[in-house]
């Protein structure tokens, strides 16, 4: 066993409810702090020098100077597993040039997946790896990593495997989910079902043999895939064991609705959701995901957090990570400047970006620090955890411990 810290302050992120919103008065601050840890799971959390006396053949790990310590942030909705730039288009966006005309032009997710069929997977792979050193040193441990960029059964399977080759060659943990139903590809002369039904019967057998992922996205969107056509192939999907979340309401409603009808794990984005859409999630176990990078990269309204919250939802913060409208990916810099727009306290967005962002991934194993816990904490370099958010992302972190293992430290 070893004894991580002392910690100024510890954040344990314990006994916050799971859905609803939470006052920073129920937030567990534990002064002078340790984690013990065994293997890679904690064993136990309190005061450092009496955990120091209980277990005296505990090895030390001590951190210098002042530290605030909290669990690893989980970015549940990104989308690094591509390639190409999207510059073009943010430029054209703030010149006032509209999304069909970028499109028209060459942009929009058409020039993303140009330039991912034409990147090898080891090319996706090397690609996929320097983002997630990125991530690791924002404190990321674990990251969700969509495909959606190949569209086709030959090009998804390219992008699920150099996921699942990045997977294993770094220390956050990957969760990968199949987003062949992104829209469907231009080169595709069917229809809409069509293409859907293509990726359940010649994609979706070779995912499960060789497990690939467990869970499917759709883009449930006007400019994508309607209600009535996502819903057979979501209901397949689920038949088969695959967990669903759903791309729902960003720029029109539909999605969400949908999400709550197929008790979705989460729906993603919701700009575009109206109270009807936020009280039927709130009487449902979807977990409302929502995207600030999105609406930072597009200039659009943000997702209806403080009323989500307000009505008794769950609330997960993701980067939605992604090379044309979320092109920024720093996740805590995004959840700062969503918590003054939506007046967020403190709790609820380190909860969003820990627990309940696991929870919208279906993992129980993280995102707080009590015993049974995956060794997964974060450190900066401040006295008070308010500084964390109040820094809007600017504050470096100082330590990063993925399952008890020191993987990144402030040089």
């Amino acid at each position: 066993m070893k004894l991580i810290g002392p910690f100024t302050q510890l954040l344990s992120l314990t006994d916050l409810p799971a859905k609803g919103g939470i006052n920073d008065k129920e937030l567990i601050v534990i002064p002078q702090a340790g984690v013990l840890v065994q293997g890679e799971n904690i064993v136990a959390v309190g005061n450092w020098g009496e955990l120091q006396k209980a277990n005296l053949q505990a090895r030390l790990e001590e951190v210098v100077g002042e530290r605030v310590a909290m669990p690893g942030l989980v970015d549940a909705h990104t989308h690094i597993c591509s390639a190409g730039s999207r510059a073009m288009d943010f430029a054209a966006r703030n010149a006032g040039i509209s999304y069909l005309d970028i499109a028209a032009a060459g942009g929009g997710i058409w020039s993303t997946v140009t330039h991912t069929r034409q990147a090898s997977q080891e090319e996706l792979t090397t690609l996929m790896l320097e983002r997630m050193d990125r991530l690791l040193v924002q404190g990321v441990t674990t990251v969700e990593v969509k495909s959606g960029y190949g569209l086709s059964v030959t090009e998804e399977l390219k992008m699920l495997r150099a996921m699942k080759d990045a997977a294993s060659q770094h220390s956050i943990d990957v969760v990968s989910t199949c987003l062949a139903a992104h829209m469907k590809p231009r080169d595709f002369s069917g229809t809409n079902t069509a293409y859907l039904n293509v990726i359940l019967k010649e994609l979706v057998p070779i995912i499960e043999a060789e497990r690939l992922a467990i869970r499917f996205d759709i883009f449930v969107e006007k400019s994508a895939f309607s209600p009535d056509e996502a819903r057979p192939y979501l209901e397949a999907l689920q038949k088969g064991g695959f967990e669903i979340t759903i791309h729902g309401d960003q720029f029109t409603q539909g999605g969400s609705e949908l999400a709550v009808e197929i008790n979705a794990r989460s729906v993603d984005h919701l700009e575009a959701s109206e109270q009807e859409d936020i009280e039927r999630l709130a009487k449902s176990d979807v977990i409302p995901v929502v995207l600030p990078g999105a609406t930072i990269g597009l200039g659009c309204a943000w997702a209806p957090a403080r009323k989500l919250l307000d009505a008794g939802c769950s609330l997960a913060i993701a980067s939605d990570w992604n090379p044309g409208s979320g092109p920024q990916g720093h996740l805590l810099s995004q959840a700062s400047m969503l918590a003054t727009f939506e007046k967020l306290t403190t709790a609820e967005v380190l909860a969003g970006m820990t627990h309940r962002a696991a929870s919208a991934l279906g993992l129980s194993d993280r995102g707080q620090l009590a015993a049974g816990y995956l060794a997964d904490l974060i450190s900066f370099p401040c006295a008070d955890y308010q500084e964390i958010l109040y820094q809007q992302g600017t504050m470096p972190v100082a330590e990063v411990w993925k399952n008890g293992e020191l993987v990144k430290h402030k040089l």
